[in-house]
Formats: structure tokens, sequence, C-alpha cells
């Protein structure tokens, strides 16, 4: 790093910013997916959530607060180890071929377009082999 870099860089890491404490908060709370039993990653999250309410911060204290009030939902994930994630992501496909479409006056159309875009086909055309006859 030149030293020019490097000076700016400390005297920004000495500065305590709003925004590194988020990001800081933020990075944590990835570490509760880490746990593998409920009773572990409760503990971890009441640290968490004692952090993210006295930071000061308050989007990250909202944000907390809604996690707080789904906690039980949030939880089940480490009795189960399912997401919703592959349903959140052909919801955003379809939500994108919507949006690209401006909408569609046919629900036939729009069925075909959802299958079309999402249905996971390989369309590119076969490789012919050409063989003699006879």
């Amino acid at each position: 790093m030149l030293e020019p870099s490097r000076e700016r860089f400390n005297a920004l890491r000495t500065m305590e910013l709003k925004t590194a404490r988020a990001w800081a908060l933020k990075e944590a709370l990835r570490g509760l997916w880490n746990y593998r039993t409920t009773g572990w990653a409760t503990r971890f999250w009441r640290r968490w959530y004692f952090w993210a309410t006295h930071s000061r911060l308050a989007p990250m204290i909202d944000a907390a607060r809604l996690i707080a009030r789904h906690l039980p939902n949030v939880l089940t994930y480490f009795k189960h180890r399912i997401t919703n994630a592959v349903a959140e992501g052909l919801n955003s496909k379809i939500a994108t071929v919507q949006k690209r479409a401006c909408g569609y006056r046919n629900p036939d159309h729009f069925k075909i377009a959802v299958y079309f875009h999402c249905g996971g086909l390989n369309l590119h055309p076969a490789a012919l082999t050409h063989t003699k006859v006879g």
C-alpha cells in the first residue's frame, strides 16, 4: 500500500464511523448461521441483539427488533436446516419476466413466458448426426 493511502486508511480506521459500526454488526450477524443447535444460536442472538440495540444506529435497532419479532421462525432453520431461498429466487425471476413484458393481458401468455424463462429447459438444438441410409 502506498504511504499516503496507508495514512488515510489509518485515519479512517480511528474515526469510529457509523458505517463501520453498521458493517461490523451486519458481518457479525452472519455468524449466526454457523451454529448447529438452536440453543447456541439463541445465545449468540441475544449477545448480537444487545449489541445492535445499544449501537445508537436507528436502522440497526429497527432491523434487530424486526428480526426479534420473527425470531422463532428464524430459529426453525436450526431444527430443519432448510430455507425458502429457492422459492424466493424463482419468485424474483417471475417478477422480472412480468416487469420486462410490462404486464400481460392474457394469463396464458404470462404462464408460457414463466415456463419458458424458469423451466430450466435446454433449448439449444441437439447436434444432428447424419448416418447413411441403406
